[in-house]
């Protein structure tokens, strides 16, 4: 292929996106449709920061893409500007707690935050914690300020490092003379801090919010109001946003999910030259999007649970539904050959439990009297993905699997 050729007929051609911005996750609309109510409330808890008082703590909860995130940046945009126009001493800081070398473990998260401060000299690792702690300490406390720290996925944290992470949190105001610290936390899981310490719910958890998911119809007008700005006049054929928009309300009303998919079909039309994005686009664009989120999934999983999700690979075959007991039997030899630590049956039964909510297994609790409950476990993935995803977890323990 010539490729300067090709990439000269692409320049020419026209596209079907006039502002692709609008259909990616980091947009920030001017209104944020449908969430009127809950920011208003968001907005009631957190203005005594623009008189330089501490807010209570809060927790947002909702199911992935019903607004959390937008509704909070949206927020703390309006409050930023009106903190600059009158010179008041708030400083919003937002750490997304799932990426990684961002918040995987207590140092990397209060460096991370330090960052934020404008502090970019602090290693990435290497000084004790309780140093690292006090360098953050002394950097808030140089003025009288209130800091508005937005901890969003906060359960991932406690995945990685129990919830003494968030003790520690919650009493650094405490350690403060001058600046206050109140605490945002996001979660997509809706029982997550009746799971934490009772110390820690108490002084976290002041006011709690929870974002339901947004139905069909508001779906399709989000996803109108993005694509008249983010597409040509007539670039999508009848029905799209429609079909669009029940593919979203059938994943809980995820509205994230169905920008996605949106910004996909048409990025999968314009390299087919089409002059409309048509229903067969969004069909591809959602296989193509699943396929690659349970990807993602598996990749980002820790090596534990990737062992596992290999344990129920291996008992696949079989063409049958398969038990916990022979789950956690096949995993500890897989454990011990390839030299890791074999975890409580327990502790197995919680991670099918997240594979469960997360869609790649299914998982039914069946009584067995008075011999306890188990479940039973049958992969919810096709053939081709369930070798894909072998494949996957094989490179990454980079062991040999007979």
């Amino acid at each position: 292929m010539d490729m300067n050729n090709f990439f000269e007929n692409y320049l020419e051609r026209d596209s079907l996106f006039i502002n692709k911005s609008l259909l990616l996750s980091s947009y920030l609309p001017e209104e944020v449709l449908f969430r009127g109510d809950l920011i208003q409330e968001i907005a009631n808890i957190l203005a005594p920061a623009l008189r330089v008082e501490k807010p209570s703590n809060l927790f947002v909860y909702g199911k992935t893409g019903t607004g959390k995130t937008l509704s909070l940046k949206y927020i703390l945009k309006s409050m930023s500007e009106i903190a600059k126009k009158r010179d008041i001493p708030i400083k919003p800081v937002y750490i997304n707690c799932k990426l990684k070398r961002v918040a995987d473990t207590e140092y990397r998260l209060i460096a991370q935050i330090i960052k934020e401060f404008g502090k970019t000299d602090v290693p990435a690792t290497g000084l004790p914690t309780d140093e690292i702690y006090n360098i953050f300490y002394s950097l808030v406390d140089t003025k009288k300020q209130v800091v508005l720290l937005v901890l969003d996925e906060i359960d991932q944290l406690t995945k990685k490092m129990g919830d003494g992470i968030l003790y520690n949190l919650t009493r650094i105001n405490s350690e403060l003379k001058n600046a206050q610290i109140a605490l945002i936390g996001i979660s997509n899981n809706l029982v997550f801090a009746e799971n934490l310490d009772p110390r820690v719910q108490s002084s976290l958890s002041e006011e709690e919010l929870i974002f339901p998911p947004y139905n069909a119809v508001q779906i399709q007008d989000i996803l109108r109001k993005r694509a008249q700005g983010a597409f040509r006049p007539d670039a999508i054929e009848p029905g799209v946003i429609e079909k669009c928009s029940a593919y979203a309300a059938r994943e809980h009303g995820d509205a994230r999910r169905a920008i996605d998919l949106l910004r996909v079909a048409g990025e999968l039309a314009d390299r087919e030259n089409s002059s409309k994005i048509t229903i067969p686009h969004l069909d591809d664009a959602e296989d193509k999007i699943e396929s690659d989120k349970i990807v993602g999934t598996v990749t980002s999983q820790p090596k534990q649970h990737q062992m596992v999700l290999y344990a129920i690979l291996l008992l696949t075959p079989s063409k049958r539904p398969f038990f916990t007991g022979e789950i956690y039997d096949v995993y500890a030899k897989v454990c011990k050959k390839a030299h890791y630590n074999v975890l409580t049956q327990r502790r197995i039964s919680d991670i099918l439990a997240e594979f469960d909510m997360l869609g790649i297994i299914n998982a039914k609790i069946i009584s067995k009297g008075r011999y306890g409950r188990t479940r039973e476990v049958s992969l919810s993935l096709d053939d081709d993905m369930n070798r894909k995803i072998q494949e996957i977890i094989e490179k990454s323990v980079q062991s040999s699997f007979v």
